[in-house]
């Protein structure tokens, strides 16, 4: 099918719906390509949400930092392939400040200039029916001035989005008023969303609040760790669930200030970080809680027990309190001793 035929086709599909809503027949799906519109190849495509979940202090935002640096300049990430630069929008609710010393930090280390990237540290509100409108604005000025197709928004964090206009985290209702503007945004300018959020007290148990976030990402990831980070796929709609890689942090230096004291910032370490190095520096299994747990899980073979039934033989065990079950399954995971896989844990054999 040749490129007029295509434009004549999107001219048809825009103007015969009238004052309906717009369609494609079975035959027209046919003009557009069936792969992804990647910027970082098997994680970020244009048209997409991803979430990217943490506890605090795990470094999502300078993980997110740094994938904005990536895809607007164009270099791969973590390995996966860079398929063209594109313009970013990092919405920084929390910490702008923060988030920009972070991207001044790499812009050193890597020698960029014009780099299409644009900070706003405005309290944005998502929740009313119109609200997008004022997104898609932003995101439209931002292509004027860096001269650059904006790519990814990243908004961060979730929870003082919800709470821009009074929301709920917990409201199912809140969120998915909040959603439907985020679709709006992405089928007007085809950018793809990462929105930054955080995990609630039980971390196996995914994002805090309504889980109405699992259910609207196409992509949901999460980060734990304690000295290596591990970044991991916890669910994508077309594509495979795993651990995607593994980060450390580091420190950036800005010099000094007028008082002598060191200005610095923490940042994604540059230095790779394989998965073979990572399961060579685990940690071993340290005190009475961890062993008993982890003979538990190791017992139950290569089935696996659900974390209900894991959580009472430990307690017939005498391990009674939640927050130590919680804690202990968490020092294993971050270790890399055990793995959920299709709400079954499991020993995490090599």
């Amino acid at each position: 099918m040749n490129e007029n035929t295509i434009l004549d086709l999107k001219i048809v599909q825009r103007e015969r719906a009238g004052s309906g809503y717009q369609f494609v027949t079975f035959d027209e799906m046919e003009i557009d390509p069936p792969a992804k519109a990647w910027m970082i190849k098997g994680i970020l495509a244009r048209g997409e949400t991803s979430a990217w979940i943490a506890p605090p202090g795990a470094m999502k935002s300078a993980l997110m930092a740094e994938a904005a640096i990536c895809v607007g300049a164009g270099l791969d990430w973590h390995g996966y392939r860079n398929k063209g630069a594109a313009g970013v929008v990092y919405f920084a609710i929390e910490r702008a400040d923060l988030v920009k010393r972070r991207l001044r930090a790499h812009r050193q280390r890597l020698g960029l200039t014009g780099t299409p990237i644009c900070v706003s540290s405005a309290v944005i509100d998502l929740t009313t029916p119109d609200a997008f409108k004022r997104v898609v604005d932003t995101i439209r000025c931002a292509k004027t001035i860096l001269g650059a197709d904006i790519g990814l928004v990243i908004i961060d964090t979730f929870a003082k989005l919800v709470a821009a206009a009074g929301g709920d985290e917990n409201s199912a209702k809140d969120q998915g008023a909040i959603f439907g503007n985020v679709q709006r945004v992405k089928t007007i300018t085809g950018v793809h969303v990462a929105l930054v959020g955080h995990t609630g007290k039980d971390e196996t148990r995914g994002a805090r609040g309504s889980n109405a976030l699992l259910g609207d990402v196409d992509v949901m990831v999460t980060i734990g760790g304690e000295e290596i980070k591990t970044v991991t796929v916890t669910k994508a709609n077309d594509a495979p669930e795993g651990m995607l890689f593994s980060f450390t942090s580091d420190v950036h230096s800005f010099g000094s200030d007028e008082d002598g004291d060191p200005i610095t910032v923490n940042v994604v370490s540059s230095e790779a970080v394989s998965l073979q190095a990572t399961k060579g520096r685990e940690p071993k299994l340290t005190g009475q809680n961890q062993k008993l747990m982890f003979r538990i899980i190791h017992d139950a073979g290569p089935g696996g027990l659900s974390l209900e039934d894991w959580n009472a033989k430990a307690r017939e065990a005498g391990i009674t309190r939640k927050a130590t079950l919680t804690d202990t399954r968490y020092s294993l995971l971050d270790k890399q001793m055990v793995r959920e896989d299709a709400g079954q844990w499991k020993v995490n054999h090599d």
